[in-house]
């Protein structure tokens, strides 16, 4: 996009002379706790049905591939209303945004238990993520106008972070719940766990200080902030990253659990739902890598994440539980590695509509959980789990491929601005 084009969200003169917070100082802390909040509170709803998909496929009489219906229906809620959801951040500003978003999807998950047919829990899970929508682009796009650009990597990495502990957190409340009690029992335990951290949120997130709210735009206007991020090859080629490893990180917790619960495992649900815990490598991946993009770079570090999604995934090949686990974990800190890269450099590439830049990464990403999330139900049921994981592979090795090519070697100016600022962040 032009630079001196108009676009909603920019900045204005008059915020010229904002630096954003430091790191360390208290505002800065209770940006980060209150967006890990909103992270727990988000993505423990979005996924809380996943850990008991097997309970609810047999409760239901439904297959594999509609249970996961109630996954793929929410992120396609998140993915059709992030964009919507950016513009009306950039009237009302992006905290007021998030907590509209927060408090109404909450709203919905305490009605998700209290769904009468199959049909009712698609309908409120896709309004549920249509809500959720508010949070995931409007998030980075405040990091990036809240802190100080030195320390923007590291912020978004805390920020990812966050997420991981918030879908981690479901899937283990969850998975118990839904073994002893049935999984409505679960689905209201996630609720209230969610409600708890977006009550938190609202209180600790400060107001913003380095956001001017735009004039609408108008459709003409809108169009074009939104081409002109299509048309930014650096932005297109994460945002293909998003659609097809989002996809198949998805695909891959979605269908472990049924396959660990078959023959030869045979393991109950609350043991399934410890798996999850790999999301801690996720938690301590997210963060690590924004540290890295100071000695590396971020086309390197998002690359060396992709790297060890596919090694992981190779050893869940096996038919040996350790080596199955171990390789989830590995798997899973890649992800988060390369996924905590791709979000922090979607918001500092774009110039101008921040909002909208992360909200087309969260576009293509809840857009990829949905399709190929989904449709790795039928490559399981029809071939096996050796099928689904090489044909994640496949998918990991385009994105790679794709995110070489098009940021090459050397041509990282946001990895050096990175470098610059850990740098700076490490002397006493």
């Amino acid at each position: 996009m032009p630079q001196n084009a108009a676009a909603p969200g920019t900045f204005t003169p008059a915020q010229d002379h904002w630096a954003g917070h430091p790191k360390g100082s208290a505002a800065y802390n209770k940006i980060l706790a209150g967006l890990a909040f909103a992270g727990v509170a988000t993505f423990a709803q979005l996924y809380s049905t996943q850990a008991v998909l097997p309970l609810l496929a047999a409760d239901l009489k439904v297959t594999a591939a509609e249970a996961a219906l109630t996954i793929s229906l929410a992120t396609v809620g998140l993915a059709i209303t992030v964009i919507p959801w950016s513009f009306l951040a950039d009237r009302i500003g992006r905290v007021k945004a998030m907590a509209w978003g927060i408090s109404a999807a909450t709203i919905l998950g305490l009605l998700v238990p209290l769904a009468p047919t199959f049909g009712a829990l698609l309908a409120l899970r896709l309004l549920e993520g249509m809500a959720l929508g508010g949070i995931p682009a409007i998030a980075i796009a405040y990091l990036n106008e809240e802190v100080n650009r030195a320390h923007a990597a590291m912020a978004a990495g805390s920020y990812v972070a966050g997420t991981t502990l918030g879908g981690l957190a479901g899937r283990l409340v969850a998975g118990p719940a839904g073994e002893l009690w049935g999984w409505r029992t679960a689905a209201l335990a996630v609720s209230l766990l969610a409600t708890v951290a977006a009550v938190l949120f609202l209180g600790l997130v400060p107001q913003a200080k380095g956001f001017t709210a735009a004039k609408a735009a108008g459709l003409r206007g809108a169009m074009a902030t939104l081409l002109g991020h299509v048309r930014n090859p650096r932005l297109l080629a994460l945002y293909i990253q998003a659609f097809l490893m989002m996809g198949g990180f998805v695909a891959v917790y979605n269908y472990l659990g049924f396959r660990l619960s078959a023959e030869p495992f045979t393991l109950p649900a609350t043991l399934i739902s410890l798996v999850f815990l790999a999301y801690l490598s996720g938690t301590f991946s997210s963060r690590w890598a924004g540290g890295l993009t100071a000695r590396f770079g971020r086309r390197n570090v998002l690359l060396a994440g992709i790297v060890l999604m596919v090694a992981g995934l190779a050893l869940t090949l096996t038919q040996l539980l350790a080596l199955i686990l171990a390789g989830l974990v590995i798997f899973t800190g890649g992800f988060f590695a390369a996924h905590s890269i791709g979000a922090g450099w979607t918001g500092s590439i774009a110039t101008t509509g921040r909002a909208q830049a992360s909200s087309l990464y969260n576009l293509a990403y809840y857009l990829g959980s949905s399709v190929i999330g989904w449709a790795g139900g039928l490559v399981f049921q029809s071939l096996g789990w050796t099928a689904l994981a090489v044909a994640i592979m496949a998918l990991a090795c385009i994105t790679a491929v794709t995110v070489a090519v098009v940021h090459p070697r050397g041509n990282d100016e946001t990895a050096r601005a990175a470098t610059q600022g850990q740098a700076e962040a490490a002397r006493p």
